[in-house]
């Protein structure tokens, strides 16, 4: 298996794209728009270039992650020779069924399908396809190149050879592989995202301000950023998208979103990405800063 295909180039994508490509496959970067794609091999080229400066990697490797990747705008093209297509698209469970309604239809028979979706149900996804057995979540952690954990998801029907393959592939690509059953939220965010819900209460509650909330997080449990912090890093619309995935799939309102996240989202409030979330990132993109509407 050495050629990759990877959907969508934000993110987790072009982060995904970067992992594959530096260990030496050969990656199919496909997205709807060349910008998008242009946008995803700047940052990369970043990282990379970060990489050099900590002498991590040399110029040589650089170059060669670099040719490893190519860009599509349509999937069937992007496909064709894929051994592994990993989606990276947004977390939202309709876009996923069209996308993997497509890849069934595009990929070679053999083609392993696999998510990179936080929360949505790998055994949803598999029903619209014509291979249920083989597709499977790999829920890579942000930073990408970075970050050792994935997540192995097994849907209702993934194979046994589909699992195992998987997990040895996140191996070789140096991360740690940790296979999970298939229900909502799975392990990660299962136990995540209430976290960072009720932190969010915690502040909406008037018990305590971010800064506070983040600091006994930080300092008391050993946590190396804050649950209000980690929450604008993962994207205040990411997270209540996910808390939504398991309010609906368990029915238990625990996992209600808090009202305040609710709003902050309405309002365009989402973290890093917009500017402005719990802390205000108008001036650097570190967590100093606390919103306005905060103190």
């Amino acid at each position: 298996m050495k050629n990759i295909a990877v959907i969508g180039a934000g993110t987790m994508g072009n982060g995904i794209a970067h992992t594959f490509a530096q260990k030496g496959f050969k990656v199919q970067l496909i997205d709807i728009s060349q910008q998008s794609l242009d946008k995803g091999l700047t940052t990369i080229t970043k990282n990379l270039d970060r990489m050099i400066a900590k002498e991590k990697i040399s110029e040589a490797d650089k170059e060669a992650t670099l040719a490893n990747i190519s860009t599509y705008t349509n999937i069937k093209e992007g496909v064709e020779y894929a051994g592994l297509v990993v989606e990276a698209a947004t977390e939202n469970v309709d876009l996923k069924l069209k996308i993997f309604k497509e890849l069934s239809e595009a990929c070679p028979e053999d083609t392993i399908l696999a998510s990179n979706t936080s929360s949505i149900s790998i055994t949803q996804i598999a029903a619209v396809t014509n291979r249920p057995d083989m597709v499977i979540g790999m829920h890579f952690m942000n930073p990408v190149p970075i970050m050792k954990l994935v997540e192995i998801i097994r849907g209702y029907n993934t194979s046994d050879e589909v699992t195992s393959t998987i997990m040895e592939l996140s191996k070789t690509l140096g991360k740690i592989p940790v296979e999970v059953n298939d229900y909502p939220g799975f392990v990660a965010n299962r136990i995540l995202m209430p976290m960072i819900n009720e932190s969010i209460e915690t502040l909406y509650n008037g018990v305590a301000g971010v800064s506070e909330i983040d600091t006994v997080m930080k300092l008391g449990m050993a946590h190396p950023m804050g649950p209000l912090q980690l929450a604008d890093f993962i994207g205040l619309d990411v997270c209540l998208s996910i808390l939504n995935v398991m309010y609906d799939g368990f029915k238990n309102p625990k996992y209600a979103p808090c009202p305040l996240l609710v709003n902050m989202v309405m309002a365009g409030k989402l973290g890093v990405k917009s500017g402005e979330g719990f802390y205000d990132y108008s001036e650097n993109r570190k967590a100093e800063n606390v919103s306005k509407q905060f103190i």
